[in-house]
C-alpha cells in the first residue's frame, strides 16, 4: 500500500522564521568580539585599509589603540561610530 503525504508550507512565515534565526546568529557572533583588528575592520566595512585611513581613521571620534605595530578598535564603539559616520556621509550626498 502506497501512502502519500502532502505538506503545505506558508512561505512567508518560513522566511520570517529564517530571517529571525539569521539575525540571532549574527547578533551572537557580533557579541563574541570585543575588539576588531585592522583586518576585521576592513572585512566588516568592505573598505580597504587605505580608504579607511583617508576617510575616517583620523577622526577624533573614532576610538583606536595601537599595541606594538597593531591597531585595535573596540567593536561596539567602532560599530556605533561607523553607523553615525555613514549617516553623516549620506546627508551630504
Amino acid at each position: 500500500m502506497n501512502t502519500l503525504i502532502n505538506v503545505q508550507i506558508d512561505e512567508e512565515k518560513a522566511f520570517q522564521i529564517y530571517r529571525e534565526k539569521v539575525a540571532e546568529v549574527i547578533k551572537e557572533f557580533d557579541g563574541e568580539l570585543v575588539y576588531w583588528d585592522s583586518k576585521e575592520l576592513c572585512r566588516r566595512t568592505c573598505m580597504s585599509w587605505k580608504f579607511i585611513q583617508e576617510q575616517f581613521f583620523h577622526d577624533p571620534r573614532f576610538i583606536k589603540t595601537k599595541i606594538g605595530s597593531k591597531w585595535f578598535f573596540p567593536a561596539k564603539e567602532a560599530r556605533e561610530f561607523l553607523q553615525q559616520w555613514i549617516r553623516e556621509k549620506g546627508a551630504r550626498a
